[in-house]
């Protein structure tokens, strides 16, 4: 029978740590060579799960599906060869439609068309726990970044009239372009007057030989964007934020509020309003009949209720009770459920798959404890060399600063990896305790509390009249009445936004 191997790292520090493309691939072609298979084709890249990566992830299911009869695909685990659930339900649809067969060798079972429910489970389970990594990687991505914007850094590209760039110490920084800052200041100072239009503005850029970084002519889109930004006067925006830079403004803030002013005219704008009542569904439902968000209201001040519309009349608004729907949610908390034994079998087979993690993480721990100490002893002798004179006060707090920068992001990268260690056993807690719990946790938590559980279990929540539409998220929908059932494998649905996906037996 043919083979297929596929073989996959995300980081440097994972073809470091035992996860290298070579010792993958060696492994799998042993294991290939044991079974009797024969390999007609090798995947082996470094990426991380990004687009890059899932375009190599087609080219792998193209190749699949192009050979007559459906090659074996030999991979080392589930992550590697899947850390989201897209690419899972691309290849459980390889599985179900066309026959393919993955073998999962370091996790030691076997994906097939015939899988049992006890192995369909380990899939789902372990691709939740994969996502769960990737979660905490951008965390800790999403933390640094935010770490350096508060500390008045930019972490995007520089905008027109600055050029990106390395400091003394090699880190990334922002410094003011010289041959095109006091043109883009002249934009600001021409629009602020209110006598030219953006397009006026881009006619009269381009003659003054504004380009961009690529010889390119500013666009009216770029220029529209560039009017708006307050960068040029010291403040960073990202996902609605502001932050105050270290770099030269190019303009005043008055001088850019002026501008805005010309830009809106007599325009004003609202805020949105807050709902006072804390609603459970508030935002978490939408009317099947309209695609829009189901809103609740409050009635003699303990009623709530509902808003959708008639699906027999879209025309006409429905007033459903709150209850009726939480009605329905309680009865899903109250089937999630499984069994002790072969949850315990579960959980062993996932902490044995962890353990290549762990290692990955203890070496890496290990690697910025030495930095670390490393740094200090540079320390001690930066303020040896200050008391002796033999260092200026001026280049002591410019090394003093760096160092103590680098101690910091070691710090967080240290407990990154420490919380990478607890996410396992974190994510173990969460499925522990909401198949064997769920209805007591729901009914004892806040309304905050339930919300969180809510969106935790379920996806794409609609309301068509007074009944509810929706699908249980992965592994949860292999829990649902899980303790009634001598032999189960889940049933996977064509049209989850419409009924439910459960475990029958």
């Amino acid at each position: 029978m043919k083979a297929v191997i596929l073989a996959r790292v995300s980081t440097k520090e994972q073809e470091e740590f035992g996860h290298s493309l070579p010792a993958q691939t060696q492994k799998l072609r042993e294991y290939a060579e044991k079974k009797g298979l024969e390999v007609i084709k090798e995947f082996s890249f470094s990426e991380s799960a990004g687009t890059k990566i899932r375009k190599k992830f087609e080219d792998v299911l193209a190749f699949l599906k192009s050979q007559k009869e459906m090659p074996v695909l030999l991979c080392q685990n589930v992550d590697r060869v899947t850390r989201n659930f897209r690419d899972a339900v691309d290849l459980d649809d390889m599985r179900i439609n066309h026959g393919l067969e993955i073998h999962f060798v370091q996790d030691g079972f076997v994906l097939s068309r015939n899988a049992s429910g006890g192995e369909m489970f380990m899939w789902e389970a372990k691709v939740f726990l994969a996502k769960q990594y990737i979660n905490r990687l951008t965390d800790d991505a999403v933390r640094s970044m935010n770490h350096k914007l508060e500390q008045g850094e930019w972490v995007s590209k520089a905008p027109l009239g600055y050029l990106s760039a390395k400091d003394d110490a090699g880190r990334s920084t922002v410094i003011v372009d010289q041959e095109r800052a006091f043109l883009v200041k002249r934009l600001f100072q021409e629009y602020s007057t209110g006598t030219c239009s953006l397009n006026e503005l881009r006619r009269k850029s381009k003659d003054w030989g504004l380009r961009t970084l690529k010889g390119n002519p500013i666009t009216p889109q770029t220029l529209h964007r560039l009017i708006q930004n307050p960068f040029y006067y010291g403040v960073m925006v990202l996902n609605g934020k502001e932050y105050r830079h270290n770099y030269p403004p190019l303009i005043s803030k008055e001088m850019f509020e002026a501008c805005q002013r010309v830009r809106l005219g007599n325009k004003r704008t609202k805020a949105a309003k807050e709902t006072k009542h804390p609603f459970i569904f508030r935002g978490l439902i939408k009317c099947a009949v309209s695609g829009r968000r189901v809103t609740s209201d409050l009635k003699k001040g303990k009623y709530v209720y509902l808003h959708c519309y008639n699906p027999d009349n879209p025309k006409k608004k429905l007033y459903i009770p709150e209850s009726k729907i939480m009605e329905q949610i309680e009865q899903v908390f109250q089937s999630l459920q499984i069994p002790a034994d072969v949850l315990t079998e579960i959980i062993d087979d996932l902490r044995q798959t962890h353990e290549s993690e762990k290692k990955f993480h203890n070496d890496s721990i290990k690697r910025l404890h030495r930095e670390s100490e490393d740094l200090s002893k540079k320390l001690d002798k930066l303020t040896d060399l200050l008391l002796d004179e033999s260092i200026t006060k001026d280049v002591y707090h410019k090394k003093h600063q760096d160092m103590t920068q680098r101690q910091y992001e070691i710090n967080r990268e240290l407990e990154g990896h420490h919380e990478g260690n607890d996410q396992f056993k974190i994510a173990l807690s969460m499925l522990v305790t909401l198949a064997s719990k769920a209805w007591d946790i729901f009914q004892s938590s806040t309304i905050d509390e339930k919300r969180q559980l809510i969106g935790y279990v379920f996806s794409n929540l609609e309301m068509e009249g007074a009944n509810l539409r929706y699908a249980l998220k992965t592994p949860f929908n292999l829990f649902v009445d899980l303790a009634d059932s001598q032999k189960w494998r889940p049933v996977r649905d064509l049209n989850p936004c419409c009924r439910r996906e459960r475990a029958v037996s």
